[in-house]
């Protein structure tokens, strides 16, 4: 990597338990075993504040791949997103080519597989959480392509737009979204609410008030947000400010 090439600064704001912003210039590389010849950013985790692991991938070319199935354990559910590149992805058996938007779902205890078979890199989230059952209801197996879903009016406002990716049913205790704010777009107010989010930014640019502040984030970018942290966005620059972000639902509050 060399010698910087200014003083040292970051973007990066990080307040445990409320929110952090992660510049992709500040990851840094970690060895997490089963994943082998990839580049693996843990981007959230328990030890920020968050009840989830999330984690930005660089599958090398040729050669990146998971030796064993990324998040298999018992009781643990798991998702990935193709961020760009191709490859390949298998659930339980079942097996999907990658390209950008293909995301995939596993229900817990089965994990999802991947490889690099290309001469470019697969830039990758992954995402895993405990998975919280609920009697009479079960999760299943999803694949996706969410470049080739119809985005859907957010809240009657026609310059901003999301996509589900998950489906709405109770088997499933939390869902991925793309939220997508044309050039002015907004929130419709400041929320406040227990469900938190892990958001990776496709495209653009935004100004996010979190916890009091405002702060400009951009493409690339990774933010957290916990469970009650004041919360709205709009939508600047040239192009549309686009996310792909996690929410738990579909559950009471755990005592």
């Amino acid at each position: 990597m060399g010698y910087p090439g200014d003083v040292l600064s970051t973007r990066a704001v990080i307040k445990h338990g409320d929110y952090a912003i992660i510049p992709p210039t500040g990851l840094v590389n970690n060895v997490v075993p089963g994943l082998e010849n990839c580049r693996v950013s843990i981007v959230a985790s328990p030890r920020l504040g968050a009840s989830f692991v999330e984690y930005i991938v660089e599958a090398q070319p040729c050669v990146g791949h998971t030796s064993s199935p990324f998040a298999a354990e018992e009781g643990v559910e798991s998702f990935l997103y193709c961020i760009s590149g191709s490859g390949e992805v298998v659930v339980d058996g079942q097996k999907e080519l990658l390209s950008e938007g293909v995301y995939a779902y596993a229900p817990a205890g089965i994990g999802i597989s991947f490889s690099n078979p290309s001469d470019a890199p697969l830039r990758l989230v992954l995402y895993k959480q405990r998975y919280l059952p609920l009697k009479g209801h079960t999760a299943r197996v999803v694949f996706g392509n969410a470049s080739k879903m119809e985005y859907r009016i957010y809240d009657d406002m026609e310059n901003v737009l999301i996509k589900d990716l998950l489906p709405a049913d109770l088997g499933f205790d939390m869902n991925f979204h793309i939220l997508s704010f044309i050039p002015g777009g907004s929130h419709p107010f400041i929320e406040t609410h227990v469900q938190e989010h892990g958001a990776y930014v496709l495209s653009g640019e935004g100004a996010y008030y979190l916890g009091g502040e405002w702060c400009m984030i951009k493409k690339s970018d990774f933010v957290w947000f916990g469970p009650f942290t004041t919360q709205g966005a709009y939508g600047v620059g040239r192009e549309p400010f686009t996310y792909v972000y996690s929410k738990d639902c579909n559950r009471d509050v755990q005592i």
